[in-house]
């Protein structure tokens, strides 16, 4: 149960502010159909979930975690400058 509170709880605030849901919000407010909006937009975020924890579960059996929180910091930092300098 700890588990399951830590992860939602991480997800939820991890996503607050994000481009998704600042997306999700303008076809909210475009669109007259916020139900068919929540649907569509909870698959296809499990979906990204599903894909996450299946490449994780794998890469952990093949790569050591530490590696792998380098990798992903790396990345994540990447990511962030290139959008810094407007190049994403």
């Amino acid at each position: 149960m700890k588990l399951f509170i830590s992860t939602a709880l991480l997800i939820f605030l991890a996503e607050l502010g994000d481009k998704t849901q600042l997306a999700t919000m303008t076809l909210s407010a475009k669109e007259k159909s916020p139900l068919t909006i929540f649907v569509s937009a909870l698959f296809g975020f499990a979906l990204a979930t599903l894909l996450a924890v299946a490449v994780g579960s794998l890469l952990n059996k093949i790569i050591p975690i530490e590696i792998i929180e380098k990798v992903a910091a790396i990345a994540f930092i990447s990511i962030g400058i290139l959008m810094l300098l407007g190049k994403i």
